[in-house]
């Protein structure tokens, strides 16, 4: 059986056993009818033209988990920006865990997906924003169709969410293969702010797959600082589709931090519905072996006087591949719009391979706008000068791919998150930076 015949056939089992509402319920009917009819992606597809999910879909996934499993704090605390205080929504193997997390409805409701679908006081933020963002693609479709557990955070009017939120999905590798879809939805409201950090990460090396959908809204003059660390076993694949809507005058900005699993695809999609919107997406990806990290951005720009920065960094070792997709859409109607899109590329291996793509699609003649893309390989005379200098051949190599990357790390705001994304990076590259920020 394949897994899409498997997919449609457990959904029967799942649909019987949900009470979540006629709404949701009908959403998941319909969208299951979307994946039915299209299917998973293939390369005859532009978008997935230079990524192939064939070496994924090959495994026998458990799509629901047959036993739940506890952890204790101390195995999975390295996981965890631990030296800050944070809101915690942990799951394991896609159920929650409740001691290893900290939630809250104190002024603010930073709890579980479950509870939001299930309960007449969140009916009304359900029906306003759930899957009001996600497109009916196949693989969003798909994740509709069994949306049941994940993150669900709302952010009322005024508010400033003192400490960050953590968001982290484990996998045991208690079944022989697994397949999790979790579902987190994030609403902030006018005037509010808030830090996220989402992560997901296999304990063991049993094939994983993750098809996540996040929604997140941004009203008038909202802050939203979004922050993903994949950095997971090299039998870990994950597929994350991310939609923001933001209204006037509000910030969103999303950090991708891409240095480990076997295949990451990044569907990254902000519309602006708003004059004065400021849309932030930047991302490092450091891979090796033959890892795969694809990259699929668009920015809708729909009114005036908006502006979008993108800016992605890619290091590439041994027999990695990269793909950079990205998009920006300017409409007749949005004026005075200023968009940025950079993706710089070094290739440190002869077997590596990038695909890069930048796109400008402008339907208005009163912007700034620019794009574009480099691949290349280390800079000898800057190595040369830093040799002379004392240092070591492999030190030197470090540190220029350390700076090369630092454009994307100096707007991280969360000075915990910093340290830590630059202590992955050294353990990448394989050396001691000697030195914090």
């Amino acid at each position: 059986m394949s897994l899409k015949d498997k997919l449609l056939s457990s959904h029967l089992v799942f649909e019987d056993r949900s009470d979540m509402g006629s709404y949701v319920n009908n959403l998941r009917n319909d969208a299951i009818k979307v994946f039915k009819e299209k299917g998973f992606p293939s390369k005859k597809e532009e978008a997935w033209k230079y990524t192939s999910l064939n070496s994924v879909l090959k495994e026998d996934y458990s799509v629901f988990p047959k036993q739940e499993t506890a952890l204790e704090y101390k195995d999975v605390k390295k996981y965890f920006i631990h030296d800050i205080d944070s809101y915690k929504i942990i799951f394991i193997d896609g159920k929650y865990s409740s001691h290893l997390s900290q939630t809250t409805h104190a002024g603010i409701d930073v709890c579980l997906m479950s509870s939001a679908l299930s309960k007449p006081k969140y009916r009304l933020v359900i029906e306003n924003y759930f899957n009001k963002a996600a497109s009916e693609d196949s693989l969003s479709s798909l994740n509709t169709a069994f949306s049941s557990e994940g993150a669900f955070i709302h952010i009322p009017k005024n508010k400033l969410v003192e400490k960050p939120i953590q968001i982290i999905h484990f996998s045991t590798g208690n079944e022989a293969a697994t397949m999790l879809q979790p579902r987190n939805l994030v609403v902030v409201d006018e005037n509010s702010h808030v830090q996220i950090i989402e992560r997901h990460q296999s304990l063991t090396n049993n094939p994983v797959l993750t098809n996540s959908v996040t929604e997140i809204f941004t009203a008038k003059r909202a802050i939203v600082d979004y922050y993903k660390i994949q950095n997971d076993n090299e039998n870990a694949s994950l597929i994350d589709n991310t939609f923001i809507k933001q209204k006037q005058e509000s910030l969103a900005s999303v950090h991708t931090f891409s240095f480990g699993g076997k295949l990451i695809r990044n569907n990254l999609n902000f519309y602006q519905n708003g004059e004065r919107i400021d849309s932030t997406l930047k991302g490092v990806t450091i891979i090796g072996n033959k890892q795969h990290v694809d990259h699929n951005t668009l920015v809708h720009h729909i009114e005036p006087n908006c502006e979008s920065h993108q800016d992605y960094k890619g290091i590439f070792n041994d027999k990695s591949t990269g793909v950079f997709n990205g998009k920006v859409v300017v409409e007749k109607e949005a004026q005075k719009t200023n968009a940025f899109q950079a993706n710089n590329n070094i290739l440190i291996s002869d077997k590596a391979t990038i695909n890069t793509k930048p796109q400008l699609e402008i339907f208005a003649d009163d912007v700034k706008c620019s794009h574009g893309c480099t691949i290349g390989q280390l800079d000898e005379s800057a190595m040369f000068y830093m040799q002379s200098r004392g240092i070591p051949k492999k030190e030197a190599k470090a540190l220029l791919m350390y700076a090369f990357s630092n454009d994307v790390l100096s707007s991280v705001k969360i000075p915990e998150l910093k340290q830590r994304i630059t202590k992955i990076i050294a353990s990448k590259l394989g050396v001691s930076l000697g030195f914090d920020l």
